[in-house]
């Protein structure tokens, strides 16, 4: 078990991310433990990560109800390591994430501009 990641809380160090590989198993079938993460992180991560062609399998659980962390299993074909799949999983959720606050925030520039021509309008 390795950790990856880590965030300093009440000045301990503490694991944001572990990579768990069961013993005997090669780099494409390995387990993702995100710390202080839930289903948000979960279920949008998988699909991200399902819609790699080189994923033969890619699901989560939570590990308890009061626990906050779930685990990322995945299982890529070939000679994929399935650390590269978790990482793009990631970065093409976050640019996702990043387009959809942007058309948020565009959208309410717009309706702020609207709002603000026809209050000078009826002047």
């Amino acid at each position: 078990m390795s950790g990856l990641k880590t965030s300093m809380a009440e000045g301990e160090r503490k694991t944001a991310l572990e990579m768990v590989q069961a013993a005997g198993t090669d780099r494409h079938c390995v387990t993702f433990v995100l710390h202080e993460e839930d289903h948000t992180l979960g279920n949008s991560l998988r699909y991200m990560i399902m819609k790699n062609p080189e994923v033969e399998f890619c699901g989560y659980t939570t590990t308890h109800p009061s626990e906050s962390k779930i685990n990322l299993r995945i299982q890529t074909r070939g000679v994929l390591p399935a650390i590269e799949p978790f990482q793009r999983g990631l970065n093409e959720l976050m640019n996702v994430c990043q387009h959809v606050l942007d058309k948020f925030e565009a959208s309410i520039k717009e309706y702020k501009d609207q709002k603000a021509s026809r209050n000078e309008s009826t002047l």
